[in-house]
């Protein structure tokens, strides 16, 4: 009796005081505290007296375990979204830095010359969607790869104009073996993907265009104002590569877009380089604007070129690319933006540079859109011929003449009229 009323008073003061958040008993976590003054059902005085040590320690221990595994379940789950988003963040960077590197919306551009070359060159064949898909991304990795490199080469240069000083490399966003290593893989995927996919050809006109416009006409930028005129020809080459990626081959008709890339460059770059006179300046970049103080001698050079493009549209017809219906609207083009040429020439100032600007960006989609829309198929080219062929009646027997078809004259032929303007070295003087 006495053994059996001990333990029980003992039982007693330990079963209440564990009812208490008492620290010094209870040295857990607040929740054990919470769920050990929950109301627990009623249990007999026998039962308390031999269980309630162990019954509250069990408790205790298993609210424990529960709550341990609860934080390691929530830092886990914290722990691998904090790596997915910083891996998502990273992404984003280098996404980002590739497509400064690459020039995007230059690159974009360039695909569509090469696709409309492309298209011009399948002639009465029906077009290859898989084959004009593979040009167009083997020319977005030449493309890639050339703004790459060129960056590359100006990375000091960048860092003085305030239109580049953030580009990914002047920035330090990344590093320089970093867009080595990314432009190498760009353009050598392009090369091996046009030349797999398409014909040898096009892969080489692809390589060609690369290697002139990284390590010809990016140092010739702080050498010489010629640049302009090789980046001009750098810009004429796509076409000319979709073309060959469709037909195989390079024909007369097949200038004609490249031509035209070639003449409306001047125009465009002679505005940009007027707007950005200062910069240029800034850059250490030898360009025709910085030796023309007043304007004067780039603005004539632009509006020669904007009539140089004129008899394209005639020469498409002639030679049987296109309807005559280009002729009119080729015209017409030329001749609007060879009006904003015109205005700059008669009074230089940034508002009139700004117009022939925008005047030339708008120009070449107009006008791709209409070599694409007033193309004539093979077919049609021998079905005009036929019908203008003269018939003679001899011997009670029908005798047809098929007036052959006027064998295309070479460009020279027409040079009277559109001549090339590779100007000499330009006098030099500090502006």
């Amino acid at each position: 009796m006495w053994r059996r009323s001990v333990v029980y008073r003992f039982s007693s003061r330990i079963s209440v005081s564990s009812s208490l958040p008492n620290p010094r008993l209870i040295p857990w976590s607040r929740e054990l505290c919470a769920v050990n003054s929950f109301s627990q059902p009623p249990v007999s005085t026998e039962s308390t007296a031999k269980l309630g040590i162990t019954g509250v320690r069990s408790d205790a221990n298993r609210v424990f375990a529960t709550a341990t595994a609860a934080a390691t379940a929530t830092a886990t789950t914290g722990e691998i979204s904090s790596r997915v988003a910083a891996l998502a963040g990273l992404g984003h960077h280098y996404a980002r830095c590739y497509w400064e590197l690459s020039k995007a919306k230059l690159s974009m551009l360039v695909v569509a010359t090469s696709g409309t070359g492309y298209i011009l060159g399948t002639g009465n064949a029906a077009i290859s969607f898989p084959g004009l898909c593979y040009t167009c991304a083997g020319t977005m990795m030449i493309a890639a790869s050339a703004n790459s490199l060129n960056q590359i080469f100006e990375i000091s240069n960048d860092s003085k104009m305030k239109r580049t000083m953030l580009r990914p490399l002047p920035s330090g966003r990344i590093s320089v073996p970093h867009a080595v290593a990314w432009a190498t893989i760009a353009g050598a995927s392009g090369a091996c993907l046009l030349a797999s996919k398409t014909n040898m050809l096009a892969a080489g006109l692809a390589s060609a265009n690369l290697v002139l416009y990284a390590f010809v006409y990016t140092p010739l930028k702080q050498l010489h104002p010629i640049n302009t005129w090789v980046g001009a020809v750098v810009g004429a080459i796509p076409p000319l590569l979709g073309w060959a990626a469709a037909s195989g081959q390079i024909s007369y008709n097949s200038m004609i877009l490249p031509a035209a890339l070639y003449f409306w460059q001047i125009p465009h770059f002679m505005a940009l380089a007027h707007l950005c006179r200062n910069d240029y300046a800034a850059g250490g970049y030898k360009m025709l604007s910085l030796f023309d103080p007043s304007g004067k001698r780039i603005a004539a050079v632009a509006l020669r070129n904007c009539f140089y493009m004129i008899p394209l549209g005639f020469i498409a017809y002639d030679w049987g690319l296109t309807s005559s219906w280009f002729c009119l609207e080729s015209t017409l083009l030329t001749l609007a933006i060879a009006a904003t040429a015109f205005s700059f020439y008669r009074d230089r100032t940034m508002h009139k540079a700004r117009k022939m600007f925008h005047a030339s960006l708008l120009f070449l989609p107009v006008f791709m859109s209409g070599l694409l829309l007033h193309r004539v198929s093979n077919d049609n080219q021998q079905q005009l011929v036929e019908e203008a062929g003269l018939t003679n009646s001899v011997s009670g027997e029908v005798k047809t003449q098929r007036r052959k078809k006027r064998v295309a004259q070479p460009p020279v032929a027409y040079a009277s009229a559109a001549p090339f303007p590779f100007l000499p070295a330009p006098s030099f003087y500090s502006p």
